[in-house]
């Protein structure tokens, strides 16, 4: 059988068959060099999280495996070969994102090849071109970014919160939908101690917005981004820098959002003007606040909830985009918690019979 995007295929196996092996011709050698990964890592990947074997040889690939689990694969490796003739090398992430992508279609053996085209939506910037989701959450953020005026985005680190939100922000610029950007962050360990660094205050709370500057250079050329800057065309300023103001026709991100108290969120959300964007990103469970103070991210995703032109985007440990161990070391916290969660509380005031 042909398959669309010219990958032949040996077998036809249906989903009720015990094993199969199928035989994927790709291309050429190069689009198989930037489908299988530098030493084949990405089919290593694929043979991990899907339990088939996968044997390479020149631009051919041949899948092993039960019926369901080698269709699964075989598209998965369609999607990155779609990815690599746009001259995009596929990423152990891109491997990541193609799963879930193909797990969310669920036909794995359709009678007709489906046609090319993009599940999971996409973000596009002059320098970083076409940035497409990577998980299904994702694509939800990236749907509820481009729908509402402001969207929360709750989730552990690496499952690319701010960075897909510094990506949104600078496409609305791009395309002249709001005229400046500020990104913003509470300084919460610099505190009353900022008097004491030195330097002025840019370079006092520049080491607490350095993953904002990343991001940002991540899809604008440096001296844009510098530029910018000096225009007031972009503003990376701590979240204190916010009070008394009105922020219209700009799109304001405000990341690392749980180290807010609740009267800093209030101040910041309330700063919205006419035709701007807010975007606030955190991880409830990294607060950095002192013992005792209520996080204004938690409250705010609580009080704000079904409120009309409000999104609400929740990841967890099955979205982290970066190393796989990240993702397993987030899970095994996540597991910790729900166990104290669901462990049932001791009764106070019984005997050992039972009796008050």
């Amino acid at each position: 059988m042909t398959l669309a995007d010219g990958t032949s295929d040996q077998a036809a196996p249906n989903a009720d068959t015990v094993s199969c092996d199928l035989t994927l011709a790709l291309d050429d050698n190069r689009t198989a060099s930037m489908v299988f990964g530098h030493y084949d890592q990405n089919l290593a990947r694929i043979e991990r999280r899907l339990h088939v074997v996968l044997n390479a040889n020149g631009n051919h690939v041949v899948i092993k495996g039960p019926a369901e689990a080698a269709g699964h694969a075989r598209r998965v490796l369609q999607i990155l070969c779609d990815r690599a003739r746009s001259g995009s090398p596929a990423t152990l992430g891109d491997v990541d994102g193609a799963i879930q992508e193909c797990a969310l279609q669920g036909n794995l053996f359709p009678r007709e090849s489906p046609s090319p085209r993009s599940t999971f939506e996409q973000i596009s910037t002059r320098k970083k071109g076409a940035v497409r989701a990577r998980t299904a959450a994702q694509d939800l953020y990236i749907r509820e970014l481009r729908r509402f005026e402001l969207v929360f985005a709750a989730g552990p680190a690496g499952t690319g919160k701010t960075w897909l939100a510094v990506g949104h922000a600078v496409s609305l610029l791009e395309q002249g939908a709001v005229e400046r950007l500020i990104l913003s962050r509470p300084a919460v360990e610099a505190g009353e101690r900022l008097g004491f660094l030195p330097g002025d205050m840019r370079e006092k709370v520049d080491p607490y917005l350095r993953p904002i500057y990343d991001a940002l250079q991540d899809f604008m050329d440096p001296r844009m981004v510098e530029r910018g800057m000096q225009t007031g065309m972009i503003e990376v300023a701590p979240l204190a820098f916010m009070r008394g103001r009105t922020l219209s026709n700009a799109c304001v991100l405000l990341d690392e959002a749980q180290n807010a108290t609740t009267t800093q969120m209030k101040m910041f959300l309330t700063r919205l003007g006419e035709g701007s964007r807010m975007i606030v990103t955190g991880d409830p469970t990294q607060t950095d606040l002192p013992p005792g103070q209520k996080s204004g991210l938690s409250e705010a995703i609580f009080l704000l909830a079904g409120l009309e032109g409000v999104g609400h985007v929740t990841f967890s440990e099955v979205d982290v985009v970066r190393h796989d161990l990240v993702r397993r070391i987030v899970g095994a916290y996540e597991a910790a918690a729900r166990r104290i969660h669901e462990a049932p509380e001791p009764r106070a005031g019984r005997d050992k019979d039972g009796s008050s």
